[in-house]
């Protein structure tokens, strides 16, 4: 308690003020880490009004597991969808409208997805909706995963990147950019996030609170240099510019797989780029990310001379980027 008094005196916001919020946490087959996300929500300080939690068709006993804690927490909502064979990253977004239909009449300030394999400390939202009050221009928020031994270093990458298992959204910004629009080859947050700032808005992760990630990222569907491959071609998907491809990729070869991992995402950039993959972004919205690519490479570059610092071009499919 006296930390998390200290930490709303800080950003200078009364508990009573702060924010009203609910969640949508879209669910597909999560029965191993549902329980945690469950119950480190049923012990945040700050509870949402409501938090509609969708189940995909799932059939692994997710659903039982959600009923279990309804009883005594009405404010938890279980919505079923039907099953379906297909696997794929538009799901999500499919699933998380549904959700949305079912609060979209409330009235609330901000609302956000949470995904189901996650926990945080039990002050986790009440630290990040309180941010709301104090920045009216912050149209989303959110923290840092932590995925095993793996953490970002925010010291060296740009905190305007917000990860999508944690994003809330100012709702006015939210129904401004036209929420999350399906996507099956992935990317939606990201969308979301970098149309947030086309329209004006603030985007920022707060590395104060954290969240434990607890699936390994990248795994439900795809493996090795297969998925390096694909993540090259999602760069240029999502209207990543080549020259920023390409130093990314040159940072990455220092990780393993050494060398050959950022080949492999290198080739799958220009691959996609040669044969004139189709976009799923517009060009305002490429010229945009673009012009933000660059400008961090120049600032990159700008600190490393003069101060002689080894700094980072992270790899943004470990994370939401932009």
């Amino acid at each position: 308690m006296p930390q998390r008094d200290a930490l709303l005196n800080n950003i200078r916001i009364h508990p009573m003020q702060i924010p009203t919020y609910v969640l949508i946490t879209p669910a597909r087959n999560e029965a191993d880490f549902i329980e945690l996300t469950i119950q480190s929500m049923v012990a945040q300080t700050v509870r949402p009004l409501k938090w509609v939690i969708v189940s995909d068709g799932s059939t692994d006993g997710t659903d039982e597991i959600v009923r279990k804690y309804m009883a005594e927490n009405p404010w938890i909502e279980l919505l079923r969808m039907p099953e379906r064979q297909e696997r794929h990253f538009a799901g999500k977004a499919y699933a998380f409208n549904t959700g949305y239909v079912r609060v979209k009449g409330m009235a609330f300030d901000v609302m956000g997805n949470l995904d189901a394999d996650t926990s945080f400390e039990a002050d986790h939202f009440e630290t990040l909706v309180a941010r709301f009050a104090e920045d009216p221009k912050l149209g989303v928020a959110g923290a840092p995963f932590r995925e095993g031994n793996f953490q970002y270093d925010f010291r060296f990458t740009s905190t305007d990147n917000v990860w999508g298992g944690c994003q809330l959204f100012r709702r006015e910004c939210f129904e401004q950019i036209g929420g999350y629009s399906p996507m099956k080859g992935g990317g939606v947050d990201l969308v979301a996030v970098v149309t947030a700032r086309m329209n004006g808005w603030q985007s920022r992760t707060f590395p104060e609170r954290v969240c434990i990630h607890h699936r390994v990222m990248n795994t439900a569907v795809n493996k090795g240099m297969k998925l390096k491959f694909k993540w090259g071609q999602s760069d240029y998907r999502l209207g990543g510019h080549p020259v920023w491809e390409l130093f990314r990729c040159l940072y990455q070869m220092r990780n393993r797989p050494y060398v050959i991992g950022g080949l492999t995402t290198l080739a799958g950039y220009y691959f996609a780029l040669i044969t004139r993959k189709p976009r799923s972004v517009s060009p305002e919205f490429i010229a945009f990310r673009g012009k933000e690519q660059m400008q961090r490479l120049k600032g990159f570059f700008g600190k490393r001379a003069p101060e002689a610092k080894t700094t980072e071009l992270t790899d943004p499919h470990s994370s939401t980027s932009s």
